[in-house]
């Protein structure tokens, strides 16, 4: 399954924004990741910067887009697939560079900065109401999400993108997280819930 440009949607659930002191947007703030930031967490050990201050986990719906999109087009109809991910933040190199209102790239772009699941089939943007996704350190869990709490839902979201960046098949969307981010640690294990079947999982290293 190819996967060509990630787009990321920062600050769209308030609670998260008010955790880290942040203006709820008005509009969807996007970012991107390069296609190198990826890996699969399929239970083994994943490699991540050190020396460079905290890492912080922000657990994500993950929208893969099956079919180029038109202006008008419905998300039920052009997104295929959906996974769920780890968006993972340099935050003290973040913070940095916000200050000098530079670019998150080197923040959020870094090597395995983009955990994701094994995709399944996307069962609707309704559907995916009925459903909290999770996250669990060692077992415990740390942040929990539904998509009802998006300030921009998935249509608004792939409306923005194909207006403003177009949107193409292999296009894949992460969507924003929840309150509860914090910080990572070595020899950690992760797992990702959808519902109450565990997606993927991951240890730090």
């Amino acid at each position: 399954m190819k996967i060509n440009n990630i787009f990321c949607v920062g600050r769209n659930y308030a609670d998260h924004a008010v955790e880290l002191g942040n203006d709820i947007p008005e509009k969807p703030l996007i970012f991107s990741k390069p296609t190198n930031s990826l890996v699969i967490a399929d239970g083994t050990p994943i490699d991540f910067p050190a020396n460079q201050g905290e890492i912080h986990h922000e657990l994500e719906i993950i929208l893969y887009v099956g079919k180029d999109v038109s202006a008008g087009d419905k998300v039920d109809d052009v997104v295929t697939r959906m996974a769920l991910g780890i968006d993972l933040t340099l935050r003290d190199v973040q913070t940095e560079l916000k200050k000098k209102g530079h670019p998150w790239l080197l923040a959020k772009g870094f090597k395995n900065a983009a955990v994701y699941t094994n995709f399944w089939v996307f069962p609707g943007q309704t559907a995916c109401l009925e459903k909290d996704f999770t996250l669990l350190r060692d077992q415990e869990i740390v942040q929990t999400g539904n998509s009802a709490s998006m300030i921009f839902p998935f249509q608004a979201i792939i409306d923005y993108l194909q207006a403003n960046f177009g949107l193409k098949e292999g296009d894949v969307i992460y969507t924003g997280t929840p309150e509860g981010v914090g910080p990572i640690h070595h020899g950690e294990t992760y797992a990702l819930k959808w519902g109450e079947e565990v997606k993927g999982s991951f240890r730090v290293r």
